[in-house]
């Protein structure tokens, strides 16, 4: 072997032996520091992932701006999708400088959503037919959201823990904002309480969806496996959906709803709950642009971008 060559191997063994023992210690990653390929291709995929399911999250909720039942729910799901769309910018920014080493920017992570690559969240593939599907997203969608963004408060790349803390800051207030609407039709009429039933079975298969399989093997993806390594996140896709169960299922139940899962029970020797599981097979059909709304909000948020291209050109003219 060539010298030289055994000399850069091993400068790069060093190298990795150092990040590691970096980010055990508990210190953060920046933008700039040396970090193994495998480490940034997998923040790469996490925080555009996050960032575009952010952006496309708030499509569902924008539909329901003309048709919510009064002006201060009006106001209310109106700044909610302005934060979501917050969020994606912010975290978008947060990938672009992870991109910068390839020559990429967040316009290719946009060709990247519109060409299939970049997935987002299989949630936001879903119709929101009543208002309670509205209050559902507020309410358990952002729910989930919260119990895994705030499983990677601490995560070792400091741009993205930076911005998780705003983030989940406002996540908080978007839940709220879900009960709230949840609240009222709780307590409403039997027309509305029936309306909120139908819409958590329509929702609790994609809720359990959420959080990804328990187990790489499902999807043949170690994404997972290598954010807990690097100490991104801490907990498993399995344990973030327990988690979800424990705070969620006592609430539900709590308001009269009946949870659509005949088998649903909490195991005392396991200390875990035993649930049916979701179709992974359609898990698989919805992220690949293939669910109930994919194209529709795809092809909206396509239109949006060659609509507004002269903004980015006209900044981009001004900073050259």
């Amino acid at each position: 072997m060539d010298m030289s060559v055994l000399e850069r191997e091993l400068n790069e063994h060093e190298k990795l032996e150092q990040f590691i023992a970096k980010i055990e210690a508990g210190d953060k990653i920046e933008a700039d520091d040396w970090m193994p390929e495998e480490y940034r291709l997998a923040l790469i995929k996490l925080i555009s992932m996050h960032g575009i399911s952010e952006i496309m999250g708030a499509l569902p909720e924008k539909e329901w701006v003309p048709k919510a039942p009064s002006l201060r729910r009006k106001l209310g799901i109106m700044a909610k999708v302005q934060d979501e769309m917050g969020h994606g910018q912010l975290l978008l920014r947060v990938a672009e400088d992870l991109l910068k080493p390839y020559g990429k920017d967040r316009g290719d992570l946009m060709n990247d959503l519109f060409s299939g690559k970049l997935k987002f969240h299989n949630v936001f593939h879903m119709a929101t037919k009543t208002w309670a599907d509205a209050g559902v997203i507020g309410w358990l969608v952002d729910g989930a959201a919260i119990i895994t963004q705030t499983n990677m408060l601490n995560a070792s790349y400091g741009p993205y823990s930076r911005a998780l803390h705003r983030i989940c800051a406002e996540e908080v207030f978007h839940a709220h904002h879900g009960e709230s609407i949840i609240m009222a039709l709780a307590e409403g009429t039997e027309e509305q309480k029936q309306m909120l039933q139908e819409s958590l079975n329509g929702w609790w298969e994609a809720l359990l969806m959420f959080f990804g399989p328990a187990s790489s093997s499902t999807t043949g993806s170690s994404k997972q496996d290598i954010t807990i390594k690097y100490k991104i996140r801490t907990s498993t896709n399995e344990e973030l959906r327990q988690s979800f169960f424990t705070k969620y299922i006592p609430r539900i139940l709590s308001l009269g709803l009946t949870i659509p899962d005949p088998t649903l029970r909490f195991d005392e020797e396991q200390q875990l709950w035993i649930y049916q599981q979701p179709d992974w097979s359609k898990f698989k059909e919805i992220i690949t642009n293939n669910g109930p709304r994919s194209q529709a909000r795809l092809n909206l948020r396509r239109v949006s971008y060659e609509t507004n291209a002269w903004v980015r050109d006209a900044l981009s003219a001004v900073a050259n």
